[in-house]
């Protein structure tokens, strides 16, 4: 199996190496000069996305491993942007993965070849970025990780009078560090992780800076029980299984309270109507200490702009110099046809657990690591890999036989709680209670 990978970063990476261990071809193509992809902090702007200087992750390094290959000890739990791009250059040598990447190359178009409804395979045009040559390829499989941080999400034309606003406005992929905003009035519009880091970080060197959020967000502390991260005593099959069996409405209350027992939402003007996992949480320990010291001011959405200032839905007004709008990217698939995936509509009925394009009659084109994980993607990415590369080889049925089979679709809580029924009549033990 010839199969084209799209893409190296955390994700491309994980595919290039699953499919090398499942015995099959992989040619990763990618339009930038290195590995790393949002992780590999650059100066000047970038083809896609990337981290600012001070970033670090929200992650602890042990759940952001991949399977095979922990993380040094050395390395810190949270660790700097520097420290994951070294990880993935780690890994990237560990397992011979830089041979199979051809840097520089762009994927123009990745359509159906002349023998698909036969074979399933792919025609990929790709083009040189350096040389400005291309060239067709044919593949068997295509596996896209180009990732969900592609296209920035700029919505600077619903506010009124933007146009005419005298100051800057920017969207928080090209930022990089507090230099150029030193004294100066700046508004961060959007409550994400990176919209309350920058708000941060930019507290400490500009006059004022107010944080616009649309709908608020929870707020959950790096530092968990006992000074261990987040993700330790909260990631764990304990937690799985306890949330599989209690309502919802009951855990959900549970963990409000505990996040009210911090900071009070609703006193801070931030509380959201979602529950704490209805949404990608905010992590971040710096935050409230940054709104009590008035370093940062709380601001509901905005509403329109002025030549010299911003008005937010409540009516107030201020004063400023500098708009950073971070809120987000969207998914983009320059290189495949609407009618493969439409962008605009991308639904779970379009694309099938967020991988399998329900469009395509062969199984043979996945997606990986397009998805919201609440943790990280690195361990996502790789069981997803390995799911893809099997079905690639007919080792698993695609989209269109799953439905009827019962084990295939078995709920994760009639597994925990009927864990007997999932086994064939010979692995039961005879006194049925206990696997045996």
């Amino acid at each position: 199996k010839r199969t084209a990978v799209i893409g190296c970063g955390a994700s491309g990476l994980a595919a290039i190496k699953v499919c090398l261990e499942d015995g099959m071809e992989p040619i990763c193509f990618e339009k930038n000069h290195d590995i790393g992809g949002l992780w590999r902090f650059e100066e000047s702007k970038k083809n896609g996305a990337t981290v600012y200087r001070s970033t670090h992750v929200n992650t602890s390094k042990e759940m952001m491993s991949y399977s095979d290959f922990p993380q040094p000890k050395e390395f810190p739990n949270y660790m700097h942007n520097s420290y994951v791009l070294k990880y993935y250059r780690m890994y990237a040598e560990r397992f011979g993965l830089l041979k199979h990447i051809q840097f520089h190359t762009e994927v123009l178009s990745c359509d159906y070849a002349e023998d698909y409804s036969q074979t399933g395979n792919w025609e990929l045009k790709v083009k040189n970025t350096k040389t400005g040559e291309e060239r067709s390829e044919i593949f068997n499989a295509v596996m896209v990780a180009v990732g969900h941080h592609a296209v920035p999400n700029f919505p600077v034309s619903d506010f009124p009078g933007s146009d005419k606003f005298k100051g800057s406005i920017t969207h928080s992929t090209d930022y990089r560090d507090f230099k150029g905003y030193e004294d100066k009035n700046v508004v961060v519009v959007g409550m994400g992780n990176s919209g309350a880091d920058i708000a941060i970080e930019l507290s400490w060197h500009c006059d004022k800076v107010f944080l616009s959020t649309r709908k608020g967000s929870w707020v959950f502390s790096r530092v968990s029980h006992c000074g261990y991260p987040l993700d330790w005593g909260f990631i764990t099959r304990y937690h799985v299984l306890r949330n599989s069996i209690l309502p919802e409405s009951y855990t959900r209350g549970e963990l409000e309270t505990a996040l009210n027992s911090r900071i009070d939402h609703a006193n801070y003007g931030i509380k959201p109507d979602h529950g704490p996992l209805n949404q990608h949480p905010l992590i971040t320990d710096a935050l409230p200490d940054r709104i009590l010291n008035g370093a940062v001011t709380m601001k509901p959405n905005l509403q329109r702009f002025k030549e010299n200032s911003v008005v937010f839905v409540d009516g107030t007004e201020e004063k400023v110099d500098v708009v950073v709008f971070a809120t987000g990217y969207v998914f983009s698939f320059p290189f495949l046809k609407d009618s493969l995936i439409n962008v605009s509509r991308c639904t779970s009925s379009d694309v099938y657990k967020g991988m399998w394009p329900l469009s395509q009659k062969h199984n043979t084109l996945a997606l990986i690591g397009h998805v919201q994980a609440l943790a990280t993607v690195n361990p996502l990415a790789e069981m997803q890999s390995r799911w893809a590369t099997r079905i690639f080889r007919g080792l698993l049925c695609g989209h269109r036989k799953w439905a009827g089979a019962r084990e295939a679709i078995m709920t994760q809580r009639e597994r925990m709680l009927y864990p007997l029924k999932c086994l064939p009549q010979n692995q039961q033990s005879k006194k049925g209670g206990v696997f045996s």
